[in-house]
């Protein structure tokens, strides 16, 4: 199976549920051993976290690089009290990995996707597939397109 949810769709009434997850490892923390993914689709953004005692999957965490494509099988959970997010839709939950499995892994990039930083122009367009991913480009796309099913 390839997904059950998206990332952006998790929230508290999913906790104590087993889930299915993919898209782009959005950036990797290392605290003390313990690994936080935050792992990104089109629909948001949900943090995955690799316990230690989970070899195999802290293992796979260990080489995980951004822009690589992940599928997360694990179980959502509140997190800790005064660990929530308030800035995301999915602030409240995270999701804890039993088994990771790399499905895509990508070179180094030209610019950062996770940033907000200024681009030159050329580079965009030369990478444009990369600049897509992007969230304001996500959000122009969408955007767009909503303009679009309005006027038909």
């Amino acid at each position: 199976m390839y997904k059950t949810h998206t990332n952006g769709e998790l929230r508290a009434s999913h906790i104590a549920q087993t889930v299915t997850l993919a898209g782009w490892v959005h950036r990797v923390r290392d605290h003390g051993g313990v690994k936080f993914i935050d792992l990104r689709d089109r629909f948001g953004l949900v943090q995955v976290v690799v316990n230690p005692d989970n070899q195999a999957a802290a293992q796979i965490a260990e080489d995980l690089r951004a822009e690589w494509v992940i599928q997360v099988f694990g179980e959502v959970r509140s997190r800790p009290a005064g660990n929530e997010n308030p800035n995301l839709p999915t602030g409240e939950i995270e999701v804890v990995a039993r088994e990771i499995r790399v499905l895509n892994q990508a070179k180094p990039l030209p610019f950062q996707i996770n940033k907000d930083e200024e681009v030159d122009e050329n580079l965009r367009l030369k990478y444009r597939y990369l600049d897509l991913r992007r969230e304001r480009m996500r959000r122009n796309l969408e955007l767009r397109s909503r303009v679009e099913m309005f006027i038909r």
